[in-house]
């Protein structure tokens, strides 16, 4: 073997701000606390274009420990009418009075709480079928009524 080990980076590659409908909380289930949360609309703008459909969600799994375990699907169209899929799967926490705020939908600056996803993309789109040759990570907002990220492809 030569060579030193590649060091990954990041580059901005695309935003997205996603709308979000009422909290559903599902209580206790055999896998732990569910809460749903629909997805209503929303834009992404960058290495592509496209609105947000309605009708994704996040299947939320609140944590023992107050931590949410985040796992989004939802789908967005082009304005060429190409479809692509993104799925979101990761970790939002911080101290108690902290997620009861952002339940609320009260605003809390960013550095007060831990928000970070992955970004899957898949699509048929022959024009963006190079997204899913890529890892994406993000550091997400949660704002009242919308998730705001900057998805980053690690390079």
């Amino acid at each position: 073997m030569t060579g030193a080990l590649p060091v990954p980076g990041l580059a901005p590659a695309f935003d997205v701000a996603v709308r979000l409908g009422r909290l559903e909380d599902h209580g206790i289930t055999r896998a732990g606390h569910r809460r749903v949360v629909p997805i209503v609309g929303g834009r992404v703008s960058g290495l592509f274009a496209a609105q947000i459909l309605p009708g994704g969600a996040d299947w939320q799994l609140v944590r023992p420990d107050g931590a949410v375990e985040i796992d989004t699907r939802y789908t967005a169209r082009t304005p060429a009418g190409e479809y692509v899929y993104l799925r979101t799967f990761g970790v939002r926490s911080g101290r108690p009075e902290v997620l009861q705020a952002l339940l609320r939908g009260d605003p809390v600056d960013p550095s007060e709480y831990y928000f970070r996803i992955g970004v899957q993309l898949e699509t048929s789109a022959p024009t963006l079928v190079e997204l899913e040759h890529s890892i994406f990570v993000a550091a997400a907002v949660r704002d009242a009524d919308q998730v705001r990220y900057t998805a980053y492809r690690v390079t």
